[in-house]
């Protein structure tokens, strides 16, 4: 076994053995700490239309069932998360880490479970994540008393999701769960994943992007609220008292 490298642009080309080259192309995203790595020539990690699956680097049972998984956070320092598509990969990282250091040794991981062939996660993988819960924790979504009528305002709320507003967010290597919706309030409960969740700009795209489109399309729908768990809740405030610090400190330096 070989392996050439030819860079064109943001794509490289991997010959993994004599008759077989291996396109993955790195694409930005809104977030600058999350990059997305697509499959160019139509190999797949999932079936096309799989819903993604998301790892973090703190999720041991799960990345215990994917060899992709347990190779990028071992050879990758400061990979926080990794989001596994259909046909691309989302990796998240720490802010204090530079992508030069660890880009090359994803487009290499990647290419090599591509050209394998072998799944990207275990048989198990489904069980083990129903019984562990997202990123470690149980989200504790009320359930709602939905009748006839409210059944067909939700699936309508679905289809608009997976056909309108999902296709963009997963071609900036984000993706989308719908979660329910509260008839009684108007309330749309979403989970946003992948690249998205630690991005600046996911709020506006939370309000101003899917909440304007469902409201326009649904009339029943009156509110978007973003699921987050425990984890992602921090992250924010710590980023909100960031932003404030470092106003309050622009504020004071102009007062001078």
């Amino acid at each position: 076994m070989f392996k050439s490298i030819t860079k064109l642009g943001r794509s490289q080309c991997f010959w993994l053995n004599s008759q077989r080259l291996i396109h993955i192309k790195t694409l930005t995203t809104p977030n600058e700490n999350a990059l997305k790595f697509l499959s160019t020539d139509g190999e797949m990690l999932q079936t096309r239309g799989s819903k993604s699956i998301v790892i973090k680097n703190t999720d041991e049972n799960l990345i215990n069932h994917s060899k992709l998984a347990q190779q990028i956070f071992l050879q990758c320092p400061g990979v926080e998360s990794l989001m596994i598509g259909d046909d691309f990969l989302t990796i998240n990282k720490d802010r204090m880490v530079h992508w030069n250091s660890i880009k090359p040794e994803i487009v290499d991981l990647l290419t090599k479970q591509l050209a394998c062939g072998d799944d990207v996660i275990s048989k198990e993988f489904h069980a083990v994540q129903e019984e562990e819960g997202e990123g470690g924790y149980k989200i504790n979504m009320p359930k709602f008393e939905l009748t006839e009528e409210d059944e067909e305002v939700s699936e309508l709320i679905e289809e608009l999701i997976d056909t309108r507003i999902r296709p963009a967010i997963l071609e900036d290597g984000g993706d989308i769960d719908y979660r329910g919706w509260d008839p009684k309030t108007g309330t749309v409960y979403l989970r946003l994943q992948g690249a998205c969740t630690s991005c600046s700009s996911s709020e506006v795209t939370l309000k101003y992007g899917i909440e304007s489109m469902l409201k326009h399309y649904v009339d029943e729908v009156k509110e978007v609220i973003q699921i987050m768990d425990p984890e992602q809740e921090i992250a924010l405030k710590e980023f909100d008292k960031l932003e404030k610090k470092l106003e309050s400190s622009k504020n004071a330096s102009q007062n001078n």
